[in-house]
């Protein structure tokens, strides 16, 4: 009962950034912005848990990797998406990771299809459907189309996790990679965000849009943690359910704080779309055993292998 409670309180959390990412765009604060300064407070609370970082040139490559394409491409996707589009339908976006992952380890040679699995893809692709189809009534209708902007960041995700299960991690422990990779999307983003006139003022920080932001990373710092002492206990099989919670969690913080509304076409839309992850489990062998080492997030609903919802 007490790690169902753990399992609860991490998808409660983690759909809750969606939310958090949302608000701070609603007060003007865009993609390589809120990017770096989340990388800041990930490696400010990484750092100190890890101790010195291995520097040898198997561990600068994935920190490069992931810092990029598991960390700045996908997070800065997400900002961009939730600059468009409601949180409700951003946190349905991210939960296609599973689903983009599943043909990319086949044309990597990593993993097969099955049946099963192809029933799943086709679901996610009907769910795709419903949501982006002209008379849905979906993200206002004219707008429904950008919600393709929200499945970029799980394609990056799915990538990350393909790439490391194929060709490992240079023996880093997760949050040495993710620390690694912090430091990295910093040095990417923090001039990104000056030439993009997106850079957030430190002084910004002190509203509540920047609030938003700091609170977002900090709570999901402490819930990637809380994810791999879960797999630790529990095992990834139980633990990475947490990505059915955190969209369905992500959905009900955005009616919560946004005061957004949906169309009957999104609920169905959503069951769509869970079938479809639900049909593509269980994970290759190389995948789930990269979660077992505590690598890859729950790629359910924020698909980030580095355990953080984006």
């Amino acid at each position: 009962m007490r790690l169902l409670a753990i399992l609860i309180a991490l998808g409660l959390v983690w759909g809750l950034q969606v939310s958090l990412t949302k608000f701070a765009t609603l007060a003007g604060f865009r993609d390589f912005g809120i990017t770096f300064w989340v990388s800041i407070i990930d490696a400010a609370l990484l750092l100190p848990m890890v101790g010195r970082l291995p520097l040898h040139a198997g561990a600068l490559r994935v920190y490069a990797f992931v810092g990029l394409v598991g960390t700045t491409l996908p997070s800065t996707a997400s900002v961009i998406a939730a600059q468009h589009l409601p949180a409700g339908l951003v946190a349905v976006g991210l939960s296609f990771a599973p689903l983009i992952a599943l043909p990319v380890a086949v044309l990597m040679g990593t993993d097969r299809f099955s049946v099963q699995r192809v029933l799943g893809l086709l679901a996610g692709l009907i769910g795709v459907v419903l949501i982006v189809a002209p008379g849905t009534g979906l993200a206002g209708g004219a707008i429904s189309p950008l919600f393709l902007l929200a499945l970029i960041a799980p394609f990056f995700y799915a990538l990350e996790g393909n790439v490391l299960a194929r060709h490992g991690t240079a023996g880093l422990a997760p949050m040495q990679m993710v620390a690694g990779a912090a430091i990295v999307s910093m040095v990417i983003t923090g001039p990104a965000a000056v030439i993009r006139g997106s850079f957030i003022p430190p002084g910004d920080l002190l509203g509540p849009a920047g609030a938003a932001v700091l609170g977002g990373a900090i709570l999901s710092v402490f819930a990637y943690v809380g994810y791999l002492w879960l797999i630790g206990r529990a095992g990834a099989v139980f633990a990475v359910q947490v990505s059915y919670l955190v969209t369905g969690f992500g959905v009900m913080w955005s009616m919560l704080i946004l005061s957004e509304r949906f169309p009957p076409g999104f609920w169905i839309a959503l069951a769509v779309v869970m079938l479809g992850v639900f049909l593509v489990q269980p994970r290759p062998p190389s995948l789930q055993a990269a979660l077992e080492s505590g690598k890859n997030a729950p790629d359910g609903a924020m698909g980030d292998d580095n355990g953080r919802p984006q």
